[in-house]
């Protein structure tokens, strides 16, 4: 069996391969579980057991030869035909077209508002998602046991009470201030987390984006009519806006915005709460009290801001009825909306 073992040995280091039938029957013969290198092995047990050490490793060395020798082959081919040379080509065949995915609604919308919005003059900021408690809630006017901090419910750091996912984009806005002298006109798109029930209205994980507008006689007259302008450009120049005066902790006075919807189909109907009007956004002057903690004059300046949720703009832009669907990563929902030129 010694002398086998040199025959085989010889055959494969003299083995070619001009095709992939070729490498098969190579592959069959030495390699597989059924190769004579495999027969070898399962013939130890017929060996003298003061040959089977010296014949288990010249066993050894041949498998070793065999699979180096097969990658050998495998290696040489492929230069020589390169993949699939040598498979024939079918000209009959339609051609693949060169399609383009489409970009996600929540994308498409996000980019529209901040469009909308640099041509008017506001600049975009951003901040971490991980945040101390002073920038999301004690800055913005929730002092510790406040009743407006259970408005939001808040995802926090275990092992840190002081920190926590962000509820909302406002945490720009108070490092901004905090970082930086007035005047300020940016926008703050991002993403936050609330420890809330998912269902078709409402997620955990949804996103926004907030304004700041801060400098010298900035008055609610300026708030409306910039967000009238971006309602109007964002939802087209005939589209119906009402506000609604509102509270938060941060602004005063407060309003939220409405638009439209309309009361013609089921879907309005659901979506509207049966009045036609859906809310897209809150704001309102800056509270004097926001500007005192992040080291501005509120003698001296004043200031609007706005928040509003992404989701929300693009299930009325594309009257989709379901917010989940946008986070579900279905192809046959997704590949509805056109790529961005």
């Amino acid at each position: 069996m010694f002398d086998q073992i040199e025959k085989l040995t010889q055959e494969i280091q003299a083995a070619t391969a001009q095709s992939q039938q070729e490498l098969e029957d190579f592959r069959l013969k030495y390699i597989s579980r059924k190769s004579v290198v495999a027969e070898l092995f399962s013939g130890i047990k017929d060996i003298a057991p003061e040959d089977k050490k010296e014949f288990g490793q010249k066993v050894n060395g041949l498998k070793n030869t065999a699979q180096a020798k097969f990658q050998e082959l495998i290696e040489a081919l492929e230069s020589t035909q390169g993949p699939g040379k040598d498979r024939p080509h079918d000209l009959t065949l339609p051609n693949i077209p060169n399609t383009l995915g489409s970009v996600h609604p929540i994308t498409q919308t996000r980019e529209q508002i901040i469009e909308i919005f640099e041509r008017i003059g506001f600049n975009v900021s951003d901040g971490p998602e991980i945040e101390e408690d002073w920038y999301n809630f004690t800055s913005l006017n929730f002092p510790p046991n406040h009743p407006a901090r259970e408005m939001q419910d808040t995802f926090f750091i275990q092992k840190d009470p002081d920190i926590l996912l962000r509820t909302h984009t406002s945490n720009v806005q108070t490092r901004l201030m905090s970082m930086e002298k007035p005047p300020f006109r940016s926008i703050m798109p991002g993403r936050v987390f609330r420890n809330e029930a998912i269902s078709a209205r409402s997620h955990c994980l949804f996103h926004q984006v907030e304004g700041l507008y801060v400098d010298k006689n900035v008055s609610f007259a300026d708030l409306k009519n910039t967000l009238y302008y971006f309602a109007k450009e964002m939802f087209g120049h005939d589209i119906k806006v009402r506000f609604r005066p509102s509270y938060f902790p941060f602004t005063e006075p407060s309003a939220e915005v409405d638009i439209y919807w309309g009361m013609e189909t089921e879907l309005d109907r659901k979506m509207t709460k049966g009045t036609g009007w859906l809310e897209i956004l809150g704001c309102g002057m800056v509270d004097p009290n926001v500007l005192s903690n992040c080291g501005i004059d509120p003698e001296e300046y004043t200031g609007f801001a706005f928040g509003m949720g992404i989701e929300r703009i693009a299930l009325y832009k594309h009257k989709i009825e379901d917010i989940r669907l946008f986070f579900e990563n279905d192809v046959r929902f997704l590949k509805q909306f056109t790529a961005l030129s």
